[in-house]
């Protein structure tokens, strides 16, 4: 009681996101239980018929679902390596950069891409991608090759998600490594000089060994997200011509569940979607704690 008396009011700020949990988090998760029935909103929970495991049967029956989860691993994987392979690289070649003011600059007009949503940066692409806008144009008479069809062809689209993605958060991402290159010993580098070694030699053998740790961590960590694969980006961006290769995990649910009514199917995929996105989290957090000695309690 006494701790109590002396950090009430901190457990006062901690009660609105308690709620706010509670609200969006936890009771929602009662409707779990329309993944093992025939769900249907007039009838409820209670009058919709039980059917077990049938819904997740169903899921591995449809060929279009099985090809929804290879779509969700296939981009989602591919983002997470160029997300951190990019700025990575980024933040070498920016930290060289000996001009204060000239990297500031460049670091703050590349994250400022962050903070626009997708509904706004999928109209902009929308318009600059399209068969008659101003990529294509560039394409044509540079190039003198045929329009592409960027959000309509099935062999570009993954492409143009991938490359809008990393284009988005590359700069911001970047700031993680920058802060890991803050911290290293200038005394090593300047070690290094007087023993004769190059900038080359220098970012080699003392600026990637000291980052190796972090991006280990990063890229540990985005394991537990693997499953999302940008369900903003890609619902603002696809359309049925590339549902083959574009429709990810969370764009299916919406369609199956929202538009087409079979809530206890849509729900079926997001749960399955969650257990597996648990257990790569978990195996995630115990590798980045094994090999980059990274917990967080």
């Amino acid at each position: 009681m006494k701790t109590l008396k002396k950090t009430w009011p901190f457990h006062v700020m901690l009660l609105p996101s308690m709620i706010f949990l509670l609200l969006f988090s936890y009771l929602p998760m009662g409707g779990i239980v329309m993944a093992f029935q025939n769900y249907k909103p007039w009838l409820g929970f209670t009058g919709s018929e039980w059917v077990g495991l049938d819904n997740f049967r169903y899921l591995f029956e449809r060929q279009d679902s099985v090809q929804v989860i290879w779509n969700t691993l296939i981009i989602a994987v591919l983002k997470l390596i160029f997300n951190l392979l990019v700025p990575f690289v980024f933040a070498i070649l920016l930290n060289e950069i000996r001009r204060v003011k000239l990297q500031r600059t460049i670091q703050t007009l590349v994250y400022l891409p962050h903070f626009l949503s997708w509904v706004i940066l999928g109209g902009i692409l929308i318009d600059l991608l399209a068969t008659d806008g101003f990529a294509n144009r560039i394409i044509s008479s540079v190039f003198g090759i045929q329009p592409i069809f960027f959000l309509g062809d099935n062999d570009w689209f993954r492409f143009t998600v991938i490359v809008s993605d990393v284009w988005k958060e590359f700069g911001y991402n970047t700031i993680i490594f920058l802060a890991a290159l803050a911290g290293i010993n200038p005394a090593l580098y300047e070690a290094a000089e007087m023993d004769g070694a190059t900038r080359w030699k220098q970012t080699i053998h003392i600026t990637i060994p000291a980052i190796i740790p972090i991006a280990a961590v990063v890229g540990t960590l985005a394991l537990g997200n693997v499953l999302n694969a940008g369900f903003d980006q890609i619902f603002n961006l696809y359309n049925p011509l590339v549902y083959q290769k574009g429709d990810i995990i969370d764009t299916f649910v919406y369609r199956t569940a929202i538009l087409n009514g079979e809530m206890g199917f849509g729900t079926a995929i997001g749960l399955f979607k969650s257990v597996i996105s648990m257990i790569l989290i978990l195996l995630a957090y115990r590798a980045a704690a094994k090999w980059a000695n990274y917990r967080i309690f």
